[in-house]
Parts: C-alpha cells; sequence; structure tokens
C-alpha cells in the first residue's frame, strides 16, 4: 500500500510539472502575415533593418488625429496574464513636422475594441530620442504607462507626477529589448536584459481584462517590431 501511494504521488507531482510547463509555453507570433494583422492608421512592411526579419510600421494618422490610435492589431492573439517579450526600434520620421516627436513606440495589450466607444487597452511605450538627451527632465520620461482611453500620458502625468513613467538607457533607431510582465492589475516593463523592471505598475486602469496584443507607435514615428513572443 506504501509502494502504491508513494506511486500515485509521484505521477501527481509529474501531471503537476507537465501541466505548469505546457501553461507556461512560450509561443512566437510571426509578423509577416499581413491576413492576421489589423493596421489602424499605420503602414506596415516586412523588411530586414539591422540584421533582423522586422515589421515596419510607420504612422500614417491625419494630422489632427487625437494620441493612441496607431496600432496593428494582432488578430490571433488573446492575451490576459502573462510575459510578452519583442525586440523594436523607434525613431522621429525625417523631417518631422512635431518638434514633440520622439519615435514612440511600444506595446498595448488586452485590446478590446467590441465596446461602444474608442478600444480600450493598456499599454507601455518608450521615448527612444529622450534616452541620452541632456535634459534631465526629459530622460527621466524614456518609459511611459498609458490606458487607453481615458488615462492618457498628460492625464497621468499631471494628476500623478513621476508614476507611470521613467529612465532607462535606449538610442533612437537601434534595437530595444522589451519585457513586459502582466498579473492581474499588476505588470512591469524590462528594458534590455535588465533584471529589474524600469517601470512598475500596480493599479492596471482596466483591471483583470483580456484582450488581443497590439504593435504601437506614436506620432510621426518610424519603427520595428521582431522577435514577439508570448508566454501566457
Amino acid at each position: 500500500m506504501k509502494s502504491s501511494s508513494k506511486a500515485v504521488i509521484a505521477l501527481s507531482i509529474l501531471a503537476a510539472s507537465v501541466n505548469q510547463a505546457w501553461a507556461q509555453k512560450t509561443l512566437t507570433i510571426p509578423l509577416d502575415k499581413p491576413d492576421k494583422q489589423q493596421p489602424l492608421n499605420v503602414k506596415t512592411e516586412v523588411e530586414t533593418y539591422k540584421g533582423l526579419k522586422s515589421l515596419r510600421v510607420v504612422d500614417a494618422a491625419p494630422p489632427d488625429a487625437t494620441d493612441g490610435i496607431q496600432l496593428v492589431v494582432l488578430s490571433d492573439t488573446n492575451f490576459s496574464d502573462g510575459t510578452i517579450e519583442v525586440e523594436l526600434t523607434g525613431a522621429p520620421k525625417e523631417n518631422a513636422k512635431n518638434t514633440a516627436a520622439r519615435g514612440f513606440v511600444g506595446l498595448a495589450f488586452r485590446f478590446d475594441d467590441t465596446t461602444k466607444d474608442a478600444p480600450r487597452y493598456e499599454c507601455f511605450y518608450i521615448r527612444p530620442t529622450n534616452g541620452r538627451v541632456d535634459d534631465q527632465v526629459r530622460r527621466n520620461h524614456a518609459t511611459q504607462y498609458i490606458s487607453h482611453p481615458d488615462f492618457p500620458w498628460f492625464k497621468l502625468r499631471q494628476d500623478f507626477p513621476g508614476k507611470y513613467e521613467s529612465y532607462a538607457d535606449m538610442v533612437p533607431g537601434e534595437w530595444t529589448k522589451l519585457k513586459i510582465v502582466v498579473h492581474g492589475d499588476e505588470a512591469r516593463l524590462y528594458i534590455q536584459d535588465s533584471p529589474q523592471p524600469a517601470l512598475v505598475v500596480t493599479d492596471l486602469k482596466h483591471g483583470q481584462s483580456q484582450g488581443k496584443i497590439a504593435l504601437w507607435v506614436g506620432t510621426e514615428t518610424i519603427a520595428h517590431f521582431a522577435n514577439l513572443r508570448v508566454t501566457q
């Protein structure tokens, strides 16, 4: 009986380990399949950029458009909790008319466009031109969390100065690794291979929701995305 009990326990532990490994399986999301993408106010093109096969994404929104509507929604994704990793670049367009162009680029998650009003999503993005500028205030705004549509960057900066943005080293037009770890209403943003998060958010504005993943760009930005991986 003792041997039988030990065998049952051993099998249970093995089954739990297998289930955990399966639950944590990492999937690579292809970025070269236009039929699996929904571009919104952007132009996209597959190209090799600085050694990596990537999806080039360029802001194409009207000049008077509001922020937060330039995305590539990845149709086959459905994300709630887990980890999203990507390599990306961001730089202002040549001859950008907007002096505030920073090469804004990032990832949106839990994207939901089934609501009557504007799409809802959470997002972390970076401002690459702020990474090594001499102005320390701009450096402090290198990373950003927003929650569309009710909590844009300017509202969060005004109401909670310094809470939803931070400094991280980055260079415009160069590959930067982003990792976003999400659990419930908490999320952490990691830059490059740092073991410590650059930005911690403990109160995601849409709570514990789920939705698609989207590539995100901002005003007058040329961006590239590569090696997108998701672990749930």
